[in-house]
Formats: structure tokens, C-alpha cells, sequence
């Protein structure tokens, strides 16, 4: 790591480097990236302590565009930079064979500092000890076979230089929280999570004894739970589980990359469709402040914003980069995001969320005669329209109250004719902070989404 306090100390003279190295190129457009990295992990498999460390890197990757063809090159020593620019000029006109023009924004030169960035004042052994009494407090629950935890946090310094002459430093910071208790007895096995994450405040994933022994005991709950009757209901997600369905079955689909390439999203994600009732917004943008999805401007230089993907039930934008916004003749929604410089950065959301509306809790519950309430999530799978979802806990809804715990539930159906079937928004949207976001080998960038409790009538459920 020699090069990594000597870039820091002098980073003027680094900025002359970068500067000098993204002229007198016969390219379209260049860009380097620099990146400072120190990241702390720490993984128990049960009692097993699997994980736990600092590591820390410095890298960069240069990005030049000829004639609407790519080079790209990433490296982990920071010498001869304008050689580098030369080789990624000299793949790009390998591929260039058409005028294509980035979309156009304007040149931005600013020093962005992080929020916060508590995890890297504490203590590696502060940060084992709370997680140790947490596992404790999980493996000492009896029924509890054994538990899954996992933390890391980072503190980040991004260089973002181009040939237009936008140069941006930025820091970020990032933590992250996993923790998973799973049961078994007499051959069944049942488990639930949690997971948090803030942007560098470590408070939020602090002071969750009581959550995690609850967290545990569900899990226990769960084994002589019963299962509910496979067929549709009237269900109503909570905050989390909505949150990971519009990011899933919704968000990914209004990511442009993808409408650009494939024919029959095209078809389907047609700007001003109808995609649900009037009370239905929802939204993406990094300009929401204080999430794991925020920052100010994104990994081509471009300001973040607060983009409307469906307003009023309808689609009215979709999230783009430089590149796929210039192709579809769209604004840049500053949505170009790489994980690190080993990447180059593509279409990728940030905080995705549906708005709240003005119900509580009860009054959307108040008349349902029989249905199901669903929360948090293990995971699912999306293909194009078709969505496949597992909540972690569920509840039988009886005449308009909560009844009893079911095991897990499976939500299955058409992303389009769901959101269409939401006919209640509660008033009290969360964010969900913990988890990332994986897209084209890229896991997992730090992301959040939210919902307040919505409420879908003709929800297809799988269960026995």
C-alpha cells in the first residue's frame, strides 16, 4: 500500500496527474476513476467465527468512447495514468463503428465529504463484541440450531475525472448488518432474518438485543405454525416486503439498460401506460437524502436526482445513464453506478420506494373478511413481468384483525396486474437499508427501498 498515503497527502498534485492524462486523446470522451477503499468484515457461521479483518486497496479504471465503442481498463497501480488512457482509446476504436454521442450535462468540479463516517472510528474489537453478544443471544434461544451473521462496513474516496472537465471527489461511507436464526426439531427447519445498514452511522445497527431475541424466537414460532391453504387472497405486505417487491418485480424493469435491449420490455414499459390506480407513485433517486441508495452525484459525474417512475399509476420516466439516455432520447437520472474500478459503471437503481398514502394499518386491514399479512422476505426471482416472492412471516387475517402466525408464504404472479390490484397505500413508509443489489456480477451495491403497508386484492399464495 505505499501508494495509498502518499495519494492522499498529495492529492493536488495527483489532480494535475489525472488532469494532464485525459488530454490529446483522439477519443470522444475519456474518464478516470481512482479509488480508495478500507473495508472491515466480520462472518460467524454459529459459533464459528469464519471472518474478521481490515483490508484496504487503491485502484483505478479508465473509460474512453470512440465513435459509440467502449474501452475499458482497470488497474491497482496508479503510474503512467496516460498510458493507461492510451490502451482503453486503442480498444475503443477497435469496436466504434458509428456516430453516437454521450448525453450532454455540465462540466461539475466539487469535494464531496461523507455524512458520517462512525465505523471506521471504532474498534475492530468493539465491533466483534457486539456481534458476539448478538450471536449469544440467538444460539442461547433454545430450539435455535444455529445462526448466520454477517457485518461489513467501508469508507470509500472516489476520483471522478473526464475529458469534458468534470473533476468530483466524493466519500462515502457504508455499513451493513445480516443476521439470521434458524430452528429445527423433529426434522423441520424454519429461519428468519434481519438486516440493517446505514450510510457510516453505526448506531443503526447497535442496541438490537431485543429485536434479535425476538428475531429468534420467531424462528422457533414458525416450527408448529401452520401452513396456509394455497389459492388467492386479499394480502397486505408490510414496509419491507413491499419495498423488495418494487425494487424487483418493478425497479429492475425501469432500469434503461435493460428496456433498451430487449424488444418485448419495449413493448411493455411504454412511457405514459397506465400501470395502477392514481394513489400509486413510485419513486427511485439518490437525492433522497440519508440512505444507503444516496449520494450526490454518481459514477459518470451526473447530479444525483429524485426520478418519478410511476406517478399517478402512470409510467412517466425510467433510470438511466449517459449512454442509454442519449440512445432513447431521455434525460440522465445520474443511475450509472459501478461497485468498484475492477467495473465500468451501468444502469443501476438507488432508493426505490412507493409513496405513502393516508391510511393507517388498521383501516386497511379494517375489511378484509379473510386474507393474509405478510412481512419481511428470504428472497424470490423475477422474469421480465413474472415475479416469484417468499415472505419470512405470515398472518391470517380474520374479520379485520390479526390472527394466527402461518409458516412462510410464497407470492407469485404478474408484476403489471399487481401493482394494478393495489387498492390501499398506508401512511407509513419505512426504508429497508439492509441487503444490496446484484446486477451483471456487480454484488452487492448498497441500495435501500421502502413501502408503507399496501394492501392487493387477488394475490395468487402457494401453501398446502
Amino acid at each position: 500500500m505505499t501508494g495509498y498515503n502518499t495519494w492522499t497527502v498529495e492529492s493536488n498534485k495527483m489532480r494535475d496527474r489525472i488532469v494532464n492524462s485525459l488530454q490529446g486523446h483522439k477519443a470522444d470522451y475519456v474518464e478516470i476513476r481512482l479509488e480508495e477503499t478500507q473495508i472491515t468484515r466480520i462472518i460467524y457461521r454459529g459459533e464459528r467465527l469464519e471472518e474478521v479483518g481490515r483490508t484496504a486497496s487503491l485502484g483505478g479504471n479508465v473509460r474512453a468512447l470512440v465513435k459509440g465503442g467502449w474501452g475499458f481498463v482497470s488497474f491497482n497501480n496508479i503510474q503512467n495514468l496516460r498510458d493507461k488512457v492510451e490502451l482503453a482509446v486503442r480498444q475503443a476504436r477497435l469496436i466504434g463503428k458509428e456516430d453516437f454521442k454521450l448525453s450532454q450535462i455540465e462540466p461539475i468540479i466539487d469535494i464531496v465529504a461523507a455524512e458520517k463516517s462512525e465505523p471506521s472510528t471504532i474498534p475492530l474489537s468493539s465491533k466483534k463484541q457486539l456481534l458476539e453478544e448478538y450471536n449469544d443471544i440467538i444460539l442461547s434461544t433454545p430450539k435455535i440450531r444455529t445462526s448466520n451473521i454477517s457485518y461489513h462496513d467501508s469508507q470509500r474516496k472516489v476520483t471522478f475525472a473526464s475529458s469534458e472537465g468534470t473533476y468530483i471527489e466524493q466519500n462515502k461511507a457504508d455499513a451493513n448488518l445480516r443476521l439470521t436464526a434458524i430452528a429445527s426439531e423433529d426434522g423441520q427447519i424454519q429461519q428468519v432474518g434481519l438486516s440493517l445498514g446505514s450510510q457510516g452511522d453505526f448506531a443503526a445497527i447497535g442496541g438490537l438485543q431485543e429485536q434479535v431475541k425476538q428475531m429468534a424466537q420467531r424462528a422457533v414460532d414458525l416450527l408448529s405454525a401452520p401452513q396456509a391453504k394455497a389459492g388467492e387472497y386479499t394480502i397486505v405486505l408490510d414496509p419491507v416486503l413491499a419495498g423488495v417487491f418494487v425494487h424487483e418485480a418493478f425497479g429492475h424493469l425501469s432500469e434503461a439498460d435493460h428496456v433498451y435491449e430487449n424488444k418485448r420490455l419495449q413493448e411493455i414499459m411504454v412511457l405514459g401506460r397506465r400501470f395502477g390506480d392514481k394513489h400509486l407513485n413510485i419513486v427511485d433517486g439518490a437525492a433522497v437524502p440519508r440512505l444507503r441508495g444516496s449520494y450526490k452525484y454518481d459514477d459518470e459525474g451526473v447530479p444525483a436526482t429524485k426520478t418519478y417512475l410511476v406517478r399517478g399509476g402512470i409510467l412517466e420516466s425510467r433510470l438511466h445513464s449517459r449512454e442509454t439516455a442519449a440512445k432513447m432520447n431521455e434525460k440522465p437520472t445520474g443511475n450509472a453506478r459501478a461497485i468498484s474500478y475492477l467495473y465500468p459503471p451501468i444502469v443501476r437503481m438507488t432508493n426505490t420506494y412507493i409513496e405513502p398514502g393516508t391510511l393507517s394499518f388498521e383501516d386497511i386491514i379494517s375489511d378484509i373478511k379473510e386474507g393474509i399479512y405478510a412481512r419481511d422476505w428470504y428472497g424470490g426471482t423475477t422474469s421480465l413481468e413474472m415475479f416469484t416472492f417468499s415472505a419470512s412471516e405470515a398472518y391470517m387475517i380474520r374479520n379485520g384483525k390479526i390472527a394466527e402466525l402461518l409458516r412462510p408464504v410464497v407470492l407469485s404472479g404478474n408484476v403489471f396486474v399487481t401493482l394494478d390490484n393495489i387498492d390501499a397505500i398506508g401512511n407509513d413508509l419505512q426504508m429497508n437499508q439492509g441487503g444490496g443489489c446484484g446486477k451483471r456480477g456487480q454484488s452487492p451495491l448498497p441500495v435501500s427501498n421502502g413501502s408503507p403497508h399496501i394492501r392487493i386484492r387477488r394475490c395468487l399464495i402457494g401453501g398446502s
